[in-house]
């Protein structure tokens, strides 16, 4: 079972969002909470696997909240998915490098939003599609950095740079794969040193790293 804590300033939506998420049959609600501080101790108690968090809340908001739990290195395993009403870039970049692994409005259907927690248990990266198209839009319109790739990135071969630059163009490891002619299995054996040798949590994370080191060019 995975195990998801909601935090959420409603108490209707927090109802809610258990009903669904403990009728899935694959997921259990272990805690709601109703503040950003209240969900940072909570998931400090119960260690969930997913924190449904949204982002306006007392307190601490949900942004902050996920920076404290994500820099917590005792909680590697609790993945964040950030809920929103207000599709506003800042709460996108914001929740993405607090270590967010996912972010989504919450007039998403219900099957979309379990489908989500399942992606993000299991460790990869989700961003709605207008929030793609947005992430890609703001970073396609900055200018272009005039400086080599940061250090960051000395220690990844130049076979992983090409996966990552197609993991931030938003391509599944099917598609790398298939791009590149590997095996499926050989495309996932190189996200995986990737991420551990950028040190960062998921392929939300990846995407990100992409487009501020330049791997990544979108013309507009």
């Amino acid at each position: 079972m995975i195990r998801v804590l909601i935090a959420d300033d409603q108490a209707l939506l927090r109802g809610s969002f258990r009903a669904l998420v403990d009728l899935s049959g694959d997921c259990t609600t272990v805690g709601e909470a109703g503040t950003g501080s209240e969900a940072v101790r909570l998931v400090a108690e119960v260690r969930p696997d997913v924190v449904l968090m949204d982002v306006r809340m007392p307190e601490m908001n949900g942004i902050d909240a996920t920076r404290l739990i994500s820099g917590n290195p005792e909680l590697g395993g609790v993945k964040v998915l950030m809920l929103t009403t207000f599709d506003l870039d800042e709460y996108v970049y914001g929740a993405l490098r607090a270590g967010a692994s996912g972010f989504l409005l919450k007039d998403t259907p219900p099957a979309e939003l379990l489908n989500a927690i399942r992606v993000v248990a299991a460790g990869d990266g989700l961003l709605s599609p207008s929030v793609t198209r947005r992430l890609i839009f703001e970073f396609a319109r900055r200018p272009r950095p005039e400086r080599p790739i940061p250090r960051r990135l000395d220690g990844v071969t130049e076979r992983e740079k090409e996966v990552l630059r197609l993991v931030g163009l938003g391509l599944s490891n099917n598609e790398i794969a298939a791009h590149l002619g590997l095996s499926l299995a050989t495309v996932k054996t190189h996200v995986g040193r990737i991420l551990a040798k950028l040190e960062v949590r998921d392929r939300a994370q990846l995407v990100i790293v992409a487009y501020e080191t330049g791997l990544v060019e979108v013309s507009l």
